[in-house]
């Protein structure tokens, strides 16, 4: 005798060994013997064999006809039998009763399993909605195929376009464009970027990184609301000082300047004056809505997204020739020692008589004409001179406190597009790379006001006990990161025993947020925390700094990856088939002369900080990889390694612009600060 079984939704069938009241030993064609409960024994025969049951089973199960066994199916329960021999004959064969079964078992939607074989006919109406379903299934399958079959032959279907950033980088794997993609990517044995690309669904490598970017940060559009700039209700004095600002020609948002009072006294006040949009925009205002949504201005080469309206942002920059609002930090030295002697913040209005530039000055305010080894024929030139001779104090005092000079020993990278004027780029302008010295004279002077004033702020912050946003570092160890908080702490980077920001508050949104704590402090005192938008413990500040930490890496990220972009761009239109590079580790070597760092064959042997020859054997605009090989070393075998807390940095940095990482995997599973004086002094690209 044989026995028909149910296995967890699966039927086996086989020879009967021995049989008691509650199990049974059944041999399968296998020789495998297996024990099986009598309750899931579903129906025993004695022809044919079991192997020809099974398969006649199946064949027969097709043969079925669902809507008519539907129709033939009594309204009460009933067994698979029960169905065979309404449907077959009256003798219905175990062949077909184990089709009846299979047949039954796999339409879910037409009968209902109650478990031992027996069944119940589902609904009409729910039978009707399930047939829907399946058919709908049916012709998505189909459009599936067909746009995968598009996708091989090298056509891209208009809605796979139109998800093009969705399918790679946050895909709904349910959606029937991912599963065309995936299934096209398999059949043609290509990976999906290289699909896409062959398929024109890329019109050009600059627009698929800049929308990428526009998907994943402003679904929404850049555009802003309409808005007014607040008026500040405040009657502020006018400050008695002639302050000037130190930018880039390119610089909108000018948000801070300086003065210099009582040269030649004994005791000279210097002023950090910063643009006071918060003396007007408030808190859950409609202009605050706009900050905090943004964050931060996102820069680029040739373009940026302010973080505030240009109205908005004209009416508070401290553009010369105007008394502007400002928050101005005065802080007096010994004008021969320069020993600190107080310190005072004002709420006030600041004459702006000059806008210097970097880039139409470095070349004029040297430090030979700052400390008076040469000429200096130029605006504010004792001021600058004081200032100077500060900041190189201001700079060995951290430098006394980080245990280490801080090294200035590459350039900083300024990018301009030829004919681009702040428009929106489009890809293929020519690009020009220049390079400022890290620490020059006006940079290094505009890094150690900023610090100062941050790391003054700070302290005073924390004096009054009102909460503000900082950044600290615990130590200089590899690996040891910045962090925002809410309380003061060292910055081992900076040298400093607390450090905010606060000077750049028309294009950070933690600066706006600070300033108007400082503000409050300002008003009133001691009784500044009482006062304050936000108090100790406040969780706002909290989601702030979460939310501000998460844009801001997502903009600078976006930003080293154009700056790749326009770098390989810039290899294309010079023909530069060969760089000379440092090593550095894991086989990536930076480029001497341009801001970029690549893996290189043949540099993984190498030490750290040998110089070397590479060859570019390609580059791909797209991805922003380099394809290079080491051609020979140039320096001596017996150089050293460089700074690895600076490398490592670099190194994150270069991780973050590129190559290319996407989230659509068609195996199944998606995968996806170097904080310093510099990074204050460094003015935008634009």
């Amino acid at each position: 005798m044989y026995a028909l079984f149910d296995d967890a939704g699966k039927f086996h069938a086989g020879r009967v060994m021995s049989e008691a009241d509650t199990s049974m030993q059944i041999e399968l064609d296998s020789g495998k013997r297996v024990k099986v409960k009598s309750a899931n024994v579903l129906l025993k025969f004695e022809q044919p064999s079991p192997a020809e049951l099974l398969a006649e089973g199946q064949r027969l199960a097709q043969d079925i006809d669902l809507d008519l066994a539907w129709e033939f199916a009594p309204d009460s329960d009933f067994g698979f039998a029960d169905l065979a021999r309404d449907y077959f004959n009256d003798k219905a064969s175990a062949a077909q009763q184990a089709a009846a079964l299979f047949r039954l078992f796999e339409a879910p939607h037409y009968f209902r399993r109650l478990g031992k074989g027996q069944f119940k006919k589902a609904p009409e109406e729910i039978v009707k909605a399930a047939l829907l379903g399946i058919e709908r299934k049916k012709q998505l399958a189909a459009q599936i195929d067909a746009w995968a079959q598009e996708l091989v032959a090298g056509q891209c279907p208009a809605p796979v376009r139109e998800q093009l950033y969705k399918i790679l980088f946050k895909p709904d794997k349910n959606a029937a464009e991912y599963k065309a993609v995936v299934e096209a990517a398999k059949l043609s044995h290509t990976a999906p970027l290289d699909l896409l690309k062959a398929a024109g669904a890329i019109d050009s490598p600059y627009q698929f990184h800049w929308k990428r970017f526009l998907f994943e940060n402003f679904p929404k559009g850049t555009a802003f609301p309409a808005l007014s700039a607040p008026e500040i209700k405040d009657k502020l004095p006018v400050a008695g000082v002639q302050a000037f600002s130190i930018d880039d020609s390119q610089t909108t948002e000018i948000d801070d300047a300086l003065s210099v009072q009582g040269l030649g006294t004994g005791t000279v006040v210097f002023g950090i004056h910063i643009a006071a949009p918060g003396l007007a925009i408030t808190p859950e205002g409609a202009v605050d809505k706009v900050a905090r949504d943004r964050l931060s201005t996102v820069y680029m080469p040739g373009y940026k997204l302010t973080m505030l309206p240009d109205d908005v942002v004209q009416a508070y920059t401290l553009l010369e020739g105007r008394e502007c609002p400002a928050v101005s930090l005065y802080v007096s030295y010994d004008e021969v020692t320069l020993a600190v002697k107080g310190s005072e913040t004002k709420l006030e209005r600041v004459p702006i008589v000059t806008n210097l530039r970097h880039d139409q000055l470095d070349a004029v305010i040297t430090e030979a004409s700052l400390t008076g080894e040469a000429p200096a024929d130029y605006a504010h030139a004792a001021e600058l001179a004081f200032a100077f001779r500060l900041a190189r104090h201001l700079k060995a005092a951290r430098e006394v406190v980080r245990g280490k000079p801080e090294n200035f020993n590459r350039p900083d990278y300024n990018f301009r597009l030829q004919g681009n004027d702040g428009r929106e780029p489009q890809g293929d302008e020519t690009v020009l790379i220049s390079t400022r010295t890290r620490g020059a004279p006006l940079d290094l002077i505009v890094a150690e006001a900023m610090i100062l004033a941050n790391s003054t702020w700070g302290g005073w912050l924390h004096e009054l006990g009102v909460p503000g946003i900082y950044r600290s570092q615990a130590s200089m160890a590899p690996g040891v990161k910045v962090r925002m908080g809410t309380k003061a702490a060292p910055h081992a980077g900076m040298g400093v025993a607390q450090y905010t920001w606060a000077t750049s508050p028309l294009r950070r949104y933690v600066d706006l947020v600070n300033q108007w704590q400082i503000i409050a402090c300002a008003r009133h005192g001691r009784t500044a925390a009482l006062a304050a938008p936000f108090k100790p413990k406040d969780a706002a500040l909290f989601s702030i700094i979460s939310s501000f930490d998460a844009a801001y890496t997502a903009y600078n990220g976006f930003q080293s990856g154009l700056e790749r972009y326009w770098t390989l761009r810039y290899l294309a239109q010079h023909d530069l088939q060969e760089l000379d590079a440092a090593v550095m580790k894991d086989g990536l070597v930076r480029a001497e002369t341009l801001p970029l760092v690549f893996k290189a064959v043949g540099a993984e042997r190498l030490p750290r900080g040998a110089l070397v020859r590479v060859r570019i054997t390609g580059t791909d605009l797209l991805t922003l990889d380099v394809h290079a090989s080491v051609l020979q070393r140039l320096d001596d075998p017996s150089t050293t390694a460089d700074d690895a807390v600076v490398e490592d940095a670099e190194i994150e940095e270069a991780e973050t612009a590129g190559p290319l990482t996407l989230a659509i995997d068609v195996q199944g599973d998606a995968t996806e600060e170097a904080a310093g004086a510099s990074a204050v002094a460094s003015s935008p690209s634009v």
